[in-house]
């Protein structure tokens, strides 16, 4: 019960680390190395606290998890002149709490155990090889797109031979590792801007003997492009008021009720997650669509649809946040389509 309530403690403490950069999730495998203290279980005789290393690869499976696979080695005096080693070989699970620039994470673990204590006579040379299961919390922090920090705690149940042990058949040894780990592939860079289409001249009609007067050019409706800034606060759905564009394209439906299937599209940046973009687009476009429909609009006439972070017109590769947010204010947007306000075009 101790080491859950120290578990618990260890997930408050690390989950109250400082907010920072959102980032989109790097989906490489990774190689990470790491140096190892060990504090032993005294029922193999040890009297001191050991080190030793760990290697592993691991890679990012879902929003909330990273599989970890590899091995740990560690060495530790024992009392007269012994010496004890412990070698875990195994497979993690990283439960991320986070997908942030600091990501603290609890760790589920199983796999083998090799023991080996070796002490003077008559006790001896005692070797075994078992299973385990741990249980840790941790931390990892970005560094930059490739390389990033790992430390965690780590509490290893064994089940050693009790025949070779000095009759013990579990023992809870201690770890706390701290290293870096090395993704294999850059992060997916972000997609192209669309190329725009060039606008082809109408065709010069034939002369005649007498050309009729040309026709006033027609009214023509274009899309309307509103930035999220003046609309939103950032990583919000909520409106700012007041919302003077919206209420004039909320007079020009109301005074053209032959325009229906109107599209409400809203865009984010790409900064956090892809699922929760989409959502966060989605939710814009539906604070908008619920701002026209208050003005007396028929909702059967609006569509909402949201993008997420597609069809970016901005790249960035800005480091800073204050930075990176403000190159990609482009990027966060809703687009209206089929409706503005009216411009006869010349």
């Amino acid at each position: 019960m101790n080491n859950i309530k120290k578990i618990a403690l260890a997930a408050a403490l690390v989950c109250s680390a400082g907010s920072a950069l959102a980032q989109e999730i790097n989906p490489s495998w990774y190689v990470s190395g790491a140096a190892v203290w060990m504090d032993t279980d005294k029922s193999f005789g040890v009297d001191k606290n050991g080190w030793g290393g760990a290697v592993r690869v691991g890679k990012p499976v879902h929003q909330y998890f990273d599989i970890q696979i590899g091995a740990s080695h560690a060495r530790a005096n024992t009392d007269h002149n012994g010496d004890f080693w412990q070698t875990l070989y195994g497979v993690d699970a990283l439960l991320m709490l986070s997908r942030q620039t600091i990501r603290p994470y609890l760790l589920f673990g199983i796999g083998g155990e090799h023991d080996h204590v070796s002490r003077p006579f008559p006790v001896g040379l005692r070797k075994d090889t078992s299973w385990y299961y741990q249980g840790g919390v941790g931390l990892q922090a970005t560094i930059n797109d490739r390389w990033s920090f790992q430390a965690d705690a780590r509490w290893v149940r064994g089940n050693p031979d009790g025949g070779k042990f000095n009759g013990i058949d579990k023992s809870l040894t201690k770890y706390v590792t701290f290293g870096f780990n090395y993704a294999l592939q850059p992060p997916p860079a972000p997609p192209a801007p669309p190329a725009p289409v060039a606008e082809q001249p109408a065709p010069t009609p034939a002369p005649t003997e007498a050309p009729p007067p040309p026709p006033p050019p027609p009214a023509r409706f274009e899309k309307v492009t509103l930035s999220a800034t003046e609309l939103f606060a950032f990583d919000s759905a909520k409106l700012s008021m007041p919302q003077p564009k919206l209420d004039e394209i909320a007079n020009t439906l109301a005074q053209n009720p032959s325009l229906t299937d109107i599209t409400i599209t809203g865009y984010t940046d790409r900064i956090g997650s892809s699922k929760y973009n989409h959502k966060l687009s989605l939710r814009r476009a539906n604070a908008v669509r619920d701002y026209l429909i208050s003005k007396g609009i028929d909702g059967s006439r609006l569509k909402a649809v949201g993008r997420g972070e597609e069809n970016p017109v901005a790249e960035c590769h800005q480091k800073k946040r204050k930075e990176l947010i403000a190159c990609l204010a482009p990027n966060r947007r809703v687009e209206v389509e089929q409706i503005t306000i009216e411009k006869r075009v010349e």
